[in-house]
């Protein structure tokens, strides 16, 4: 039982693929019809390897990753977002990375997550934005995935921009909203009346 783990967790391949606008994925599943494949990672020749056969996921896993995908959303140099993609590898979640490096990927997280902060993490239509560990693992576990522990650690890296020599644009926080938010300029005082 151990050495199927090990060997599950060793055919494990990451497919880099671009979607029809130019997009940049990485996932542990092949592109779909219309997806450009790129050089899988780990796979010798640009020949994509096998992946591990769906019975050798746990039942959970299977009704969670197609009942509730996850997808991130990250940004080059986001410590952030290394720490989202940390807790979704030890905790051994297949899922969809989307690098936010043009104005392309950023209009798609507005359009998913209605702003343009990084990292954000959508978990079926469930939208966490920033990153807290236990806010992560709570959506997950709501999503009915494997606890910390169960499934096999993956290693899914930072994927690469796809344009080398693109200018990428920061992703800013977004700026604090309404007049008690923390962070915003002080209001000004209603001059006094008197009444006579």
């Amino acid at each position: 039982m151990l050495v199927l783990g090990a060997v599950a967790a060793t055919a494990q391949t990451l497919y880099r693929w671009t979607d029809e606008k130019g997009r940049l994925h990485v996932t542990d599943t092949p592109p779909p019809p219309g997806g450009k494949l790129l050089q899988p990672r780990g796979a010798p020749g640009g020949a994509p390897e096998t992946a591990p056969p769906a019975a050798a996921e746990p039942y959970a896993l299977q009704v969670a990753r197609k009942n509730f995908p996850v997808t991130l959303y990250t940004g080059e140099g986001c410590e952030a977002c290394d720490e989202a993609r940390k807790l979704l590898n030890a905790r051994g979640i297949p899922f969809s990375e989307t690098f936010v490096n043009n104005e392309a990927t950023l209009e798609e997280l507005r359009q998913a997550v209605g702003s343009n902060s990084v990292p954000s993490m959508i978990v079926g239509s469930s939208v966490q934005k920033g990153f807290e560990s236990g806010a992560y693992n709570r959506v997950l576990d709501a999503a009915g995935y494997p606890k910390a522990g169960v499934l096999p650690p993956r290693n899914q890296g930072e994927p690469q921009s796809a344009a080398p020599g693109a200018v990428v644009k920061p992703v800013a926080p977004e700026a604090p909203l309404g007049p008690y938010a923390p962070g915003s300029p002080p209001q000004p005082r209603a001059p006094k009346t008197t009444k006579k």
